[in-house]
C-alpha cells in the first residue's frame, strides 16, 4: 500500500514541482503525494498542487493566534488526509519539539548545503549561499535528513556535492544547487522513505 505524503511549503514550490514531475513519471512507486500545505497565503506551489490535481491547505500563524494552535491545524488535516511522511520543501516555518515527536520518522527536509555546513537557525534561501560563498568553499550541494527539534539536526539520508564556479554569485550557486541536487535528491529520499515505512508496516 502507498504511503501518503503531505508536501509543506513556503514560496515558488520549485522542489514540489520535481517531486510531482517525479511522481508523475512513476519515480516514487512506494508514495503517493495527497496534499500540499502552505504556511503563507497565495504561495505559488499551492497552484502547483492544484495544476496537478493536488488538495491543496493553507495555514498560516497569524490566523491560528498562537504556535500551538498553528501546529494543532496542520496536524488535524495531516490526520484527517491519513498522512505517512510530510516532506518540507521549502517550508520556512519551525516546528516544535512537540510536533516533531508526534512525527518522529516521518518528516524530511531538504536543505541547500552539504550537512553539517552553513546549517541550522537563520540559514535558509540565499543566505546558505552567501554564507558559502563568503567562506570560500569549493564544493557546496545539498542534504535531505530527518526532522527533530533542532534546525537542520536530524539524521542525513542523502546527500550530493556541487562543485562552486569561480564567478559564482548566490544566486547562480542556488540554481546549480537546486538543479544537480536538490531535484534530484528529494524525490530519491522520498521513496526511500516510503519504502522504508511500507517494510515497517507504516511505522
Amino acid at each position: 500500500m502507498k504511503q501518503r505524503i503531505a508536501v509543506l511549503v513556503s514560496g515558488g514550490g520549485t522542489n514540489l514541482q520535481a517531486l510531482l514531475d517525479k511522481e508523475q513519471a512513476g519515480g516514487i512507486p512506494s508514495g503517493e503525494i495527497v496534499l500540499v500545505l502552505s504556511n503563507r497565503e497565495g504561495a505559488y506551489a499551492l497552484t502547483r498542487a492544484r495544476n496537478a490535481g493536488k488538495a491543496a491547505f493553507t495555514v498560516t500563524r497569524k490566523q491560528a493566534g498562537s504556535q500551538e494552535a498553528f501546529e494543532q491545524a496542520i496536524c488535524r488535516i495531516l490526520e484527517e488526509n491519513g498522512i505517512d511522511l510530510i516532506i518540507l520543501a521549502g517550508f520556512l516555518a519551525i516546528l516544535s519539539r512537540d510536533f516533531t515527536d508526534r512525527w518522529a520518522g516521518r518528516i524530511i527536509n531538504i536543505h541547500p548545503s552539504l550537512i553539517p555546513s552553513f546549517c541550522g537557525a537563520g540559514f535558509y534561501g540565499l543566505h546558505v549561499h552567501e554564507a558559502a560563498l563568503a567562506r570560500g568553499v569549493k564544493v557546496s550541494g545539498a542534504t535531505v535528513h530527518y526532522v527533530n527539534e533542532i534546525p537542520d539536526g536530524g539524521e542525513i539520508i542523502l546527500q550530493k556535492a556541487v562543485s562552486v564556479l569561480p564567478g559564482d554569485t548566490p544566486e547562480t550557486l542556488q540554481k546549480r544547487i537546486m538543479e544537480e541536487a536538490e531535484w534530484i535528491l528529494l524525490p530519491e529520499a522520498a521513496e526511500m522513505v516510503c519504502r522504508k515505512l511500507q517494510e515497517n508496516g507504516g511505522k
